[in-house]
C-alpha cells in the first residue's frame, strides 16, 4: 500500500489532475465535497474528528500558562499574547480554516505571524523554537508526544474537523479500496484512530 500524505486541498487538486488513487481521506468535509461534485468520489463518509489544540515549545519562552483561580477550558485570549509569534496552517487548508474560525472567535484574528502549508509545517516550527505557539489539531498533538507542551481552549468547539474517507470513481483497485475503508471504520480501526487522538464520528 502507498500513502501520499498532504493538505487536503494540495491532494483534491492532484485528484483533479488526473493523478492516481484508490482511496482520498480528507481533513475537512469541504475537500471531500469539491470532489464528489466533481464526480470523483461516491458515497463518502466520516470516519475521524479532530478539534484544535494550542501546541507551545517545550521550553515554553512565553511562560503561557493557564489562568489562575478560574475553573473551566480557558479561551484563547487567555493564553496567546499580542507579542507572541503565532504559527497557523494557510487558510486554504482544512486546518487553516478552522484555525481562523477559533481565532475569530476568540477576537484574535490578527494572531497569526506565519501561515505553513500543513499543519506537520506548523509542528516543526513549534518544536524548533522558531515560533512561541502554533494551532495544532489533536492528534498532532499526540504524535508529538512529550516534545511540545499543548492547551486546549474553549473555542475550539466551534471548528474541530469532521474526517471523511471515500473511495474513488475511477480506483484502480476498488475492492482493495472498500476493504480498506471497511478496515478505517471497523472496531479496530477506530480504536487505532482513538489511540492517536481522533474522536470517532459524531
Amino acid at each position: 500500500m502507498q500513502i501520499n500524505a498532504a493538505g487536503s486541498s494540495a491532494l483534491a487538486g492532484q485528484l483533479e489532475q488526473g493523478a492516481p488513487a484508490d482511496v482520498f481521506a480528507s481533513a475537512d468535509e469541504a475537500q471531500m465535497a469539491r470532489l464528489e461534485d466533481g464526480g470523483l468520489v461516491d458515497d463518502a463518509v466520516v470516519f475521524a474528528r479532530n478539534p484544535l489544540m494550542l501546541a507551545v515549545p517545550l521550553d515554553n519562552p512565553r511562560g503561557i500558562a493557564l489562568p489562575e483561580g478560574r475553573a473551566g477550558i480557558p479561551s484563547l485570549a487567555d493564553l496567546i499574547t499580542a507579542d507572541m509569534t503565532v504559527a497557523v496552517c494557510a487558510p486554504e487548508v482544512p486546518c487553516g480554516a478552522a484555525a481562523a474560525e477559533v481565532l475569530d472567535a476568540a477576537g484574535l484574528s490578527n494572531a497569526p505571524d506565519t501561515y505553513e502549508d500543513d499543519v506537520r509545517a506548523v509542528l516543526t516550527k513549534v518544536q524548533l523554537d522558531e515560533v512561541d505557539a502554533g494551532l495544532v489539531y489533536v492528534s498532532d498533538v499526540h504524535a508529538a508526544e512529550d516534545a511540545i507542551l499543548a492547551y486546549a481552549f474553549s473555542e475550539s468547539e466551534r471548528a474541530i474537523n469532521s474526517y471523511p474517507v471515500g473511495v474513488l470513481t475511477d480506483a484502480p483497485n476498488p475492492a482493495a479500496a472498500r476493504a480498506f475503508v471497511d478496515l478505517v471504520l471497523s472496531d479496530a480501526g477506530q480504536e487505532a484512530l482513538a489511540d492517536a487522538g481522533f474522536q470517532p464520528p459524531a
